[in-house]
C-alpha cells in the first residue's frame, strides 16, 4: 500500500508533533479520509525522509508527529537547469511538473523578445509561487526530497550577462547538431529552450556567444513544453539516473 507523501515547509526533526498546512490537512483528512493512527511520509524538501503518523485529526487542523529520519535521496548525479523560454498558461505548468519528475535540479523561467507572456516583478514573483505549487505536488508524487529550485522570471539577456558558464551548454535548436556534446563528466548541464515562437535571432546569437552549443532532437519541430521533457529525459539517459535503467 503506498503511503501518502507530504511536504512540510518548515524544518522537521524526529520526534517532533507538527501541524499541517490547511491545504494540506484538508487533503489528507476530507480528501483521503485519514485519522489518528494512519501512516504519512513527511519531507522538507532539505533531503531525506520521515515516517510519520497522525495523532490528531479535525477539520482542517492534522497534527502528525515524525520518526527516524530515513536518508533517503532521489537526485539524479547530473545536476539538470532547465532554461524555459516561459510559454502561456497550462503549458508552462505542465513544464514545470515533468521537470520535477524527470529530476531537474533548477528551473530558470526567462522571458524572451518572442514570449507572449509579459510579467511586472509583482506577475513575476506570484509566477514563481505558483510553479513552486506544483513543483512540491510533483515532489509528492514523483518521491523526491529535494525540491528544484524554481527562479523567478528574468529577461533573457539579463540572465544570460549574469549567470556564471558553468558545465555544459545546451540551446536546444531546430538547425542544430544532431550528435549530443559530451556529458560523462559534465556534472551539470544548462538546457536552453525557447518559446512557443522560438529564441529571436540575436538571442540564438548571443547564447551561442556565451557557450551554447547548438542541438536539436531528430527531424521534428517539438512544441516548446514537448521539447523540454523529450530533452530532459534523452540527457538523463545519457548522463543521469536513467543510464543505469537503460540496458
Amino acid at each position: 500500500m503506498r503511503v501518502t507523501r507530504i511536504h512540510f515547509d518548515r524544518p522537521l526533526s524526529a520526534g517532533a508533533i507538527v501541524s499541517l498546512s490547511e491545504s494540506a490537512a484538508a487533503h489528507v483528512s476530507r480528501v483521503l479520509r485519514l485519522g489518528p493512527g494512519d501512516e504519512l511520509t513527511l519531507f522538507d524538501g532539505q533531503g531525506g525522509e520521515y515516517p510519520a503518523k497522525i495523532v490528531d485529526a479535525r477539520g482542517i487542523v492534522v497534527r502528525v508527529q515524525a520518526g527516524e529520519c530515513r536518508s533517503v535521496e532521489r537526485e539524479s548525479p547530473l545536476h539538470l537547469a532547465l532554461v524555459q523560454g516561459i510559454s502561456r498558461g497550462e503549458r508552462m505548468d505542465w513544464v514545470v511538473q515533468k521537470a520535477t519528475e524527470l529530476g531537474a535540479a533548477e528551473i530558470i523561467p526567462v522571458l524572451t523578445e518572442r514570449s507572449v507572456v509579459k510579467l511586472n516583478a509583482s506577475q513575476a514573483e506570484r509566477k514563481r509561487e505558483h510553479w513552486l505549487g506544483i513543483a512540491i505536488a510533483a515532489c509528492e508524487q514523483c518521491g523526491r526530497n529535494r525540491l528544484p529550485s524554481i527562479r523567478a522570471p528574468a529577461e533573457f539577456t539579463t540572465w544570460l550577462a549574469t549567470e556564471p558558464a558553468a558545465g555544459v551548454r545546451i540551446l536546444l535548436d531546430a538547425s542544430g547538431n544532431d550528435a549530443p556534446p559530451a556529458l560523462k563528466q559534465a556534472g551539470r548541464v544548462a538546457l536552453l529552450i525557447g518559446p512557443e515562437g522560438g529564441l529571436a535571432n540575436g538571442e540564438r546569437a548571443a547564447a551561442l556567444a556565451a557557450g551554447f552549443q547548438s542541438m536539436r532532437l531528430g527531424p521534428r519541430i517539438l512544441r516548446t513544453e514537448t521539447a523540454a521533457i523529450a530533452a530532459l529525459t534523452a540527457l538523463q539517459l545519457l548522463a543521469g539516473d536513467l543510464a543505469a535503467s537503460a540496458g
